[in-house]
């Protein structure tokens, strides 16, 4: 597990679950000579600084406002259930639409504890979900291709104006919000100029819910709950972004996140059982139900942004037509790289790099201007998001490498449907955007990350 040198003490954090976090503390008060030098505010160099998991750093609030830290801590089961609570009562001025999406990602979680096919799965959830008083569930496939789509077409973009445009390469994917802080709070104008404007797929499904969804329901934003189940806590974190509020209506594009875990945790009090649910097909947001079947895109269990940029950029930039990427893995599985050849010439080289000890790797190298690469595809769970630890996590802290091979099996034995082959993309194009170039599509689909002021002091030096 990956570790992080953090230079604050705090309490343990309310409502904190973690039985191994480092700040943890007794009731009694402190003990050791190291903690009475923390209360009395005189601490020595050795103990400026302690170790803090990395999969805490939501927690820690190192490069958290308090703000921030408040509206994730609401992003609970409770805040479900309150929902859920209030529209059972007669008030009917307080109801909402309850909406749910999930990523596909988290589908293959469910089918290993269910011991069933992605498809009878993601059926039981969605029954398990409506007997709840969910009005409808998506699933996050259809916002992962625009999300596709649009990082094709700024890459080209990108990559014809690299002579006259030192921040155009290499160009950093933008779906992993933890990559994303991490990008904004440590590393400012090295790398934010780098970032894709294309929103996350889970923004994008917030886009498409609050706005789309919306007026196909002719409803108003704020009368709609849009939930989120995702296979990492940091998407809570990438929710409660201001640039995702519309403050005349007070809607946020995705109200709560929910891990695929914590749903799991609500079955489990509820004693659920599989062979009691019903079977339910998934909703669409176009209104009627979604018979198509479960598709998955390109590449490793992370929406393959990296193989889908990398086939249209051969193609777009120089004609060639790419069936089939080999992978060569450098410091480690979660460390590999793509090239493109002809005549000896290296077009194009892409990588995918995992985890945070491999990303501190990669900004070792662009900080000495060493990064030949023209497209990074980041993320910050070793894995990839199948790995994220709102659901692969089992004890310890640790990965639970059984269910996470589980998941990979069964995410793998999904068909796969290039986004460009999807007619119900382009008819969102014409009928919702107004075509692939309007100001619409930019406001919906694209955003902007640059430095930001940090909460709280950083330590000079992080190490994993």
């Amino acid at each position: 597990m990956s570790e992080i040198n953090i230079g604050k003490r705090k309490e343990k954090c309310e409502n904190c679950s973690k039985q191994q976090c480092s700040k943890k503390q007794s009731k009694e008060g402190p003990s050791s000579p190291q903690e009475k030098a923390v209360a009395n505010g005189e601490l020595s160099e050795p103990y400026q600084t302690q170790k803090v998991l990395l999969s805490s750093c939501l927690s820690c609030e190192g490069c958290l406002s308090e703000e921030e830290s408040q509206r994730i801590s609401q992003q609970n089961l409770e805040e479900f259930k309150t929902v859920l609570g209030l529209n059972k009562r007669c008030d009917a001025s307080k109801h909402k639409v309850l909406v749910v999406s999930v990523c596909p990602q988290s589908l293959p979680f469910f089918a290993a504890k269910f011991c069933l096919g992605i498809p009878e799965a993601t059926h039981k959830l969605c029954g398990f979900l409506k007997s709840l008083g969910v009005h409808h569930v998506f699933d996050t496939t259809l916002a992962a291709g625009f999300s596709i789509l649009e990082s094709q077409r700024e890459f080209v973009q990108r990559f014809r104006r690299r002579h006259h445009d030192s921040h155009a390469l290499p160009m950093f994917t933008s779906s992993c919000p933890g990559w994303i802080r991490y990008a904004e709070r440590v590393l400012g104008s090295l790398v934010t100029p780098h970032i894709c404007t294309a929103k996350s797929p889970q923004q994008i499904m917030g886009s498409l819910v609050k706005d789309f969804f919306t007026q196909q329901q002719k409803l108003t934003p704020d009368k709609v709950f849009h939930i989120v189940v995702a296979p990492c806590y940091d998407k809570k974190l990438e929710a409660v972004r201001e640039e995702f509020f519309n403050s005349l209506l007070e809607s946020r594009d995705v109200d709560c996140v929910l891990t695929s875990g914590e749903i799991f945790q609500m079955m489990e009090e509820q004693k659920v059982t599989i062979g009691n649910l019903d079977s339910v097909p998934l909703d669409h947001v176009f209104g009627e139900a979604d018979g198509a079947g479960l598709v998955r895109h390109e590449g490793r269990g992370s929406e393959g942004f990296l193989e889908h940029i990398f086939k249209n950029a051969a193609k777009e930039l120089f004609g060639f037509e790419v069936n089939e990427i080999v992978y060569k893995t450098l410091r480690n599985r979660d460390f590999q790289e793509v090239s493109l050849e002809r005549d000896g010439e290296t077009l194009l080289q892409f990588a995918a790099i995992y985890g945070f000890r491999n990303i501190q790797t990669l900004v070792h190298r662009m900080r000495k201007g060493r990064v030949r690469y023209q497209l990074v595809e980041v993320l910050s769970c070793p894995g990839g998001c199948l790995g994220g630890r709102g659901q692969a996590e089992g004890e310890g802290g640790r990965v639970d490498k059984v269910l996470a091979q589980q998941m990979e099996e069964a995410y793998s034995s999904l068909p796969v449907r290039l986004p460009e082959m999807n007619p119900e993309l382009q008819r969102l194009y014409r009928d919702w955007l107004e075509g692939q170039d309007s100001p619409r599509t930019l406001q919906a689909l694209h955003t902007q990350y640059s430095q930001q002021e940090q909460p709280h002091t950083l330590p000079p030096h992080i190490q994993w």
